[in-house]
């Protein structure tokens, strides 16, 4: 319809309706509270789709014309709010501890169509005013709030987005809530002054959002490097601090840089000594290369003052260092944390991969990387080698070609990406040690490139069945593509457990 604006449209805060920027995102929710309605943010939709019943009669009837003027009540819905024409209540919104004082003329029947927690409200006043009384943030906040009511649109920034969730959860606006939810997990990624995923994890966790909070925790895990370079690390929470510290899937460039910004946040937090010394005992000695923990041992403040704390991890780290795999196995329990790998981004553990019109045909491309992490096996060098196929036939798929007797294809249209790395040569340094296999799949949102997906594997990315399963490739504008092509890291991780079924 002529004016009608479609769900990705932007507009700024401050501006009338029909004024335009590039500074918000303009989020659509018609019927608005109805849970059979979804949030989409690209394409348009009409303001009453989830729940038209006339356009559901329209399509019995083949013949019939369905003439759809739901924007101008949108836009007549707003003038009523705008004007405050026929208000038969007014909102005082108090802010708390505080004399400001905010007056909407608003009208019942919207606001009770809207929330029950409005209907309860409005049932129990005894005049026309009704009190509410809300926090510094949400106040600033609820004339949006209450635009959306009448209108089934907003206009937000990443600042903004927890104190709207706040007012959807306490009036019950179910549809704005979900809407939220999702704005938020989709714009993780999008820069702020100060940074917001953080501040967003920890208000999931506080209302219990598991959704949003495993987004949140799985963005930071999966983008730590630049976590750690940025303003917000320094005001994650002592809990948060230590989960990640536990997780074996953080990417980052390597223990160090972890050691590093785990000492540049003790120096700001000060946090007591029990906290510090658990953090301490999360790092893995074992994978940071031993000129570098001598180096710690003489010229980090932190490590001189903690080190009776992690003196055992240390002199395993050194033993770890000194002797092959097979003998340490001999003596110590090599499957704990302090020998496993994370997702480490330098060339000792892997190499960038980059594939232009993934679509075209098979890349291949060979790397070396470290035998294993310890000072023994430092100067031995293992060259692999790396296969992408665009369009794999599964082994799912192929059995149905044997039981016909006809000829396997090992690619076709109807096929899915693979990719196969395994080492050029074999050697008997390999024995006792598997190698697992890790690519990391980057993508560009809001501008910044970031981790999107990873698989872990032993020799193919068949064996974690999803690999881009959900990736179009043919499309130019894929999510999954930067500039057009792939940008993938390769990770190859030693691991050592099968050491101990040997030595028993």
């Amino acid at each position: 319809a002529p004016g009608e604006r479609p769900a990705s449209y932007i507009k700024s805060a401050g501006q009338g309706a029909g004024q335009h920027t590039r500074q918000h995102t303009f989020l659509r929710r018609f019927k608005w509270n109805e849970p059979g309605c979804k949030l989409n943010n690209t394409l348009p939709i009409s303001p009453f789709s989830c729940t038209a019943p006339l356009k559901q009669e329209a399509a019995l009837d083949n013949g019939a014309t369905v003439l759809n003027h739901s924007m101008h009540l949108v836009h007549r819905m707003e003038n009523l709010l705008t004007l405050g024409n026929s208000s038969d209540v007014s909102l005082r919104v108090q802010t708390m501890n505080t004399d400001e004082v905010k007056v909407i003329q608003a009208h019942s029947l919207v606001l009770t169509l809207q929330s029950d927690v409005f209907e309860e409200l409005l049932l129990s006043r005894n005049n026309s005013a009704l009190v509410l009384i809300e926090t510094p943030e949400c106040a600033a906040v609820f004339d949006k709030f209450v635009r959306y009511l009448y209108c089934g649109d907003i206009s937000l920034r990443l600042d903004q987005a927890i104190s709207l969730h706040k007012l959807a959860s306490k009036y019950r606006v179910w549809g704005l809530q979900q809407g939220l939810t999702q704005y938020m997990t989709q714009h993780l990624s999008s820069d702020s002054p100060t940074g917001h995923v953080i501040s967003w994890y920890n208000y999931a966790l506080q209302i219990g959002d598991a959704t949003l909070r495993d987004s949140c925790l799985q963005y930071l895990s999966w983008n730590l490097s630049s976590v750690l370079q940025s303003g917000e690390w320094g005001s994650i929470s002592e809990d948060l601090l230590l989960s990640l510290l536990q997780r074996s899937d953080l990417i980052l460039q390597s223990e160090l840089e972890l050691y590093e910004a785990l000492e540049s946040w003790i120096n700001q937090n000060q946090p007591v000594s029990s906290t510090i010394e658990t953090a301490l005992r999360a790092v893995r000695y074992g994978m940071i290369p031993p000129q570098h923990l001598f180096r710690l041992q003489r010229h980090s403040p932190l490590m001189v003052k903690y080190y009776e704390a992690i003196r055992d991890l240390l002199y395993l780290a050194f033993q770890f260092h000194s002797a092959s795999p097979i003998q340490l196995a001999k003596y110590f329990d090599v499957n704990c944390s302090i020998f496993t790998p994370r997702n480490y981004l330098s060339s000792s553990w892997g190499s960038p991969w980059i594939i232009n019109n993934p679509t075209r045909d098979d890349r291949s491309f060979s790397f070396q990387t470290q035998l294993g992490p310890s000072g023994h096996d430092s100067s031995k060098r293992v060259t692999w080698n790396a296969l992408f196929s665009p369009r794999w036939l599964p082994l799912s798929a192929r059995s149905t070609y044997t039981e016909l007797g006809a000829m396997q294809p090992t690619r076709t249209e109807g096929g899915r990406p693979r990719i196969i790395v395994t080492p050029a040569t074999s050697s008997p340094d390999f024995a006792g040690v598997s190698f697992q296999k890790t690519v990391i799949v980057m993508a560009k949102q809001q501008g910044k490139v970031i981790v999107r997906h990873v698989y872990n594997f032993h020799q193919s990315t068949e064996e974690a069945g999803d690999f881009l399963v959900d990736a179009d490739l043919q499309r130019r504008a894929s999510e999954y593509l930067i500039d057009s092509s792939l940008y993938l890291h390769v990770v190859i991780k030693p691991l050592y457990h099968s050491l101990l079924v040997a030595r028993k």
